[in-house]
């Protein structure tokens, strides 16, 4: 029985030690979600590589897992990452992407992704996302508000295609396809404001007049005021 057992765990033995000198054939990513591709495939395989040293053809003992999963979680514009080893013993990689939700265009450029968070522009893929301008990097906190109640609604996300940001810190919003602005002021009262926008929405496409209009206005308590053309 004693020589058995000893067999059984020689044979284990050699066969991690076996496995472990395996070399890595090749480097295998994907990504959660392959329609944004933010960051490509030789991004990731840059990140994995130290010194110039090509993975393929290396050990998989001399393969440090956990510190090529923290490189490229580094990278600015991934939320996370998984690098491990597959059974076949080739390196496989997991990306999941950072979400953006809003442009801000300006001198500098740049996201605000599902966190609130700034994210970078990415040279290889644009989401289409609102585009807000007027806004800076100290004013991201008020524009995530804004805009993460507009993507929280199926209407206003179908309806509001553009923001901008006066320099008194009131916003002004274009509509899809509609020949009028919507004057919103300051983000507060998001709730009652977009309301009583849409109750006048309705009301103006049932009567046909939605193409009378130049401004509307609904940072006054209880009512929406119009301007027309």
């Amino acid at each position: 029985m004693s020589v058995l057992l000893l067999l059984t765990v020689f044979l284990f033995a050699f066969a991690i030690q076996r496995n472990e000198a395996r070399t890595v054939a090749e480097v295998s990513v994907s990504f959660k979600d392959e329609s944004t591709p933010f960051v490509t495939r030789e991004t990731v395989n840059k990140l994995l590589i130290v010194s110039n040293e090509k993975l393929a053809g290396k050990a998989k003992e001399n393969i440090a897992l956990s510190e090529m999963e923290k490189r490229v979680k580094a990278h600015p514009i991934i939320k996370n990452a998984d690098v491990y080893v597959t059974m076949g013993g080739d390196i496989g990689v997991a990306i999941e992407q950072r979400k953006p939700i809003a442009r801000l265009g300006g001198a500098i450029s740049f996201y605000i992704d599902e966190s609130g968070e700034v994210m970078p522009l990415s040279q290889n893929h644009s989401a289409h996302v609102p585009l807000v301008t007027g806004a800076t990097e100290k004013d991201v906190s008020e524009v995530y508000r804004l805009v993460n109640f507009i993507r929280n609604d199926k209407f206003l996300t179908k309806h509001i295609i553009g923001i901008a940001r006066a320099k008194n810190g009131e916003y002004t919003l274009k509509a899809r396809k509609l020949g009028y602005t919507i004057s919103l002021g300051k983000v507060e009262a998001l709730e009652k404001r977009f309301s009583n926008y849409k109750a006048f929405y309705e009301k103006a496409l049932k009567d046909k007049s939605l193409d009378k209009y130049k401004t509307i206005e609904l940072k006054y308590d209880g009512q929406v005021v119009c301007e027309k053309k």
